[in-house]
């Protein structure tokens, strides 16, 4: 039974050991159980050899000391019945006269199964082969240990409701082929290491990437144990590391050189691993892949009632910190400027036209078209700036336009569009006191059609300036700013636009336009299609209209990215925005999201070309291909149903 919305909770712990003493061992084992137990853990994971200690050299040839492990075993195995919690514990086990270092899989009172260590490292300080034999030397498919017949080999995988657990040992995951990469490819998608590894100067860090890559890898959750405090120092030292990642990301990670038990937790999204396997093509393409052996296992039956404290950030497409801000915007800006300079190359254009309105996106796609023309060696000129005053036009928003390009030195036009919209009006009997949606698409037509003549009078291209957000609701007037020649913009968010535009305001290279793009920043979003108020401010602001970006982007990145259903949508929403917007807030956006999305997606099906920057963009020719008619009715009504 899985967490609410596809979560698990897993656990990974280290306990302080005593060499040679399992009752002593297993007691922390028990306890530490408890612990995870407690906290909502459904599988908790233990070091290599923990029952003994890793550390016993010699003393693995003493058949007393083994069966002695073995009685342990079943002493936790016993105390299993009373924990809701599946444990995987390290301890050796003789089989046909030859010992095993091996991983026990323990819960509700059963041994699930039995694996062995499949590469054993006798190399520098390592010398396994002293003692114990490969895995894959394993003839039998079969064990008797306490007191039952015990599925035992390398080729287990233990699943349950959508849980596909993998295990490996230690070095197997140092090889160039770990067995887990055949374990994900049946279907494993939660990786186990037991572990014992020493410290070293660099080693951890080494290590920390080597699990993260094999998560990415594999697509999966891999939780690490490996023993600390209580190990042999006669010549290394264990310095206790727990780690959780998923997909390449530490989710969780331990204090190293602590002389206590250690616990870390962490939720696994399996809905998320799910979706990126599905979306992988080639994952699982391998021409032949060893057969497995499934062994159904049970987890805690109170798994959905367990809070999930997994953090989600309200802002996927926006960097943490400002150094990485900084060079997600150089990467991304760079990528439109190169974009924009092969097309202008291609088109043998002589000139880039874009409509200025003042606002956040045709200051950043004048931005990206003022760069190209510096990296083609082109003067600045050849860039047709355009002012289009409207019947919403406002002071701010054109006084910041015009004195841009200036500052900028392009070329300036200013073409006013209100008595062209008002022939267009009588032409069509409209009354222009109908503010009516053709009253505002006239004007953004009208606007088109001067950037287009233009284009073909000078022998140019336009320069699109929509957003992906604005695509994914289908903000824009079809033919109308809903085309253009190129569009620069088409893959970055709206809530990514202001921080790219405050990049370029703060690099230094244009400093006569910072000020204008700074007050460009802090202006209202708007298409300025109504007229302004008594005060001639804006009037007419999106967001409050088709609801919050910051909202919008956020359910736009995991939908595409992931593919999640509007209740786990809800469900993230609630976690990263519950001091923002109340669930009531949040359902409605949510629906307005999910309807407008689906029945806009025509406008997309005629996009034109722009530059991929991120994981998640609507290009019809590269990342979504949907029907135009698809309908959205199985969305909306599980987002109708929602329970807030």
């Amino acid at each position: 039974m899985t967490h609410a919305e596809g979560f698990i909770k897993v656990a990974s712990a280290i306990p302080t050991v005593r060499i040679a003493d399992c009752s002593y061992n297993v007691q922390q084992i028990i306890d530490l159980m408890g612990n995870a137990a407690d906290e909502g853990a459904s599988i908790v994971v233990f070091p290599e050899l923990c029952i003994t200690g890793y550390t016993c050299a010699d003393l693995f040839s003493q058949p007393f000391f083994i069966r002695e492990a073995e009685h342990a075993l079943d002493d936790i195995l016993s105390l299993s019945h009373t924990m809701p919690i599946v444990a995987v514990v390290g301890l050796p086990i003789s089989v046909d006269g030859r010992l095993y270092n091996c991983a026990a899989i323990i819960g509700n009172g059963n041994i699930y199964g039995i694996v062995p260590k499949s590469y054993l490292p006798t190399y520098c300080e390592f010398y396994e082969s002293r003692w114990f034999t490969s895995g894959a030397m394993a003839k039998r498919t079969g064990i008797e240990l306490c007191h039952r017949i015990i599925p035992f080999g390398t080729d287990l995988i233990f699943e349950t409701a959508g849980v596909r657990i993998g295990i490996e040992i230690c070095e197997d995951l140092w090889v160039p082929i770990p067995p887990s990469s055949y374990q994900s490819l049946n279907g494993a998608n939660i990786i186990v290491n037991i572990s014992a590894s020493n410290e070293m100067v660099g080693k951890h860090e080494y290590l920390s990437s080597l699990i993260r890559q094999q998560s990415a890898r594999t697509i999966s959750a891999y939780i690490y144990s490996s023993c600390g405090y209580g190990e042999s120092t006669t010549d290394v030292v264990f310095a206790g590391n727990a780690m959780i990642a998923e997909n390449g990301s530490t989710l969780a990670k331990s204090e190293r050189f602590k002389l206590e038990n250690q616990l870390i937790t962490a939720d696994i999204d399996l809905l998320k691993l799910k979706a990126e396997r599905l979306k992988m093509s080639t994952f699982g393409s391998i021409i032949e892949i060893p057969s497995v052996r499934r062994i159904e296992i049970l987890l805690r039956k109170d798994a959905s009632d367990i809070d999930v404290t997994r953090h989600f950030e309200p802002y996927p497409f926006i960097p943490n910190d400002d150094r990485t801000m900084e060079e997600r915007c150089s990467e991304i800006f760079n990528i439109q400027v190169i974009g924009l300079a092969q097309r202008y190359s291609a088109a043998h254009a002589n000139c880039a036209v874009i409509g200025i309105s003042g606002g956040l996106d045709s200051t950043l796609a004048l931005l990206v078209a003022v760069r190209t023309m510096d990296k083609l060696k082109l003067p600045r000129t050849k860039v047709i700036g355009i002012t289009m005053p409207g019947f919403g036009t406002t002071g701010r928003t054109y006084n910041n336009a015009v004195n841009l390009m200036h500052a900028l030195g392009v070329s300036q036009r200013e073409i006013s569009i209100k008595d062209a919209c008002n022939q267009h009006f009588s032409d069509i009997n409209l009354d222009p006191s109908d503010r009516s949606v053709t009253y505002e698409n006239s004007q953004a037509r009208e606007r088109t059609q001067i950037l287009m003549d233009i284009a073909n009078k000078e022998g140019g291209i336009v320069i699109g300036t929509g957003d992906l957000s604005e695509l994914a609701l289908g903000w824009a007037t079809y033919n109308g700013d809903h085309m253009s020649m190129y569009g620069v913009n088409s893959s970055v968010p709206k809530t990514l636009v202001r921080y790219l535009v405050s990049f370029v305001a703060h690099d230094g290279s244009d400093a006569a336009a910072k000020p204008f793009l700074l007050d460009i920043i802090d202006t209202p979003i708007s298409p300025e299609l109504l007229p302004a108020d008594a005060q001639g401010n804006i009037a007419q602001k999106t967001e409050d209209l088709v609801g919050p970006y910051e909202l919008h982007d956020f359910f736009l990145y995991n939908f595409m990215r992931f593919g999640f259903g509007p209740k786990r949508l809800f469900f993230m929403a609630r976690n990263a925005f519950g001091d923002k917007y109340s669930p009531e807030t949040i359902k409605k956006w949510l629906i307005i999201f999910l309807r407008r999305f689906f029945n806009q997606q025509f406008k997309r099906s005629a996009m034109p070309d722009g530059p991929k920057v991120g994981s998640v963009s609507l290009s019809p020719r590269g990342d979504w291909r949907m029907p135009s008619d698809a309908t959205s009715r199985l969305w909306l009504v599980e987002a109708e149903n929602i329970d807030v």
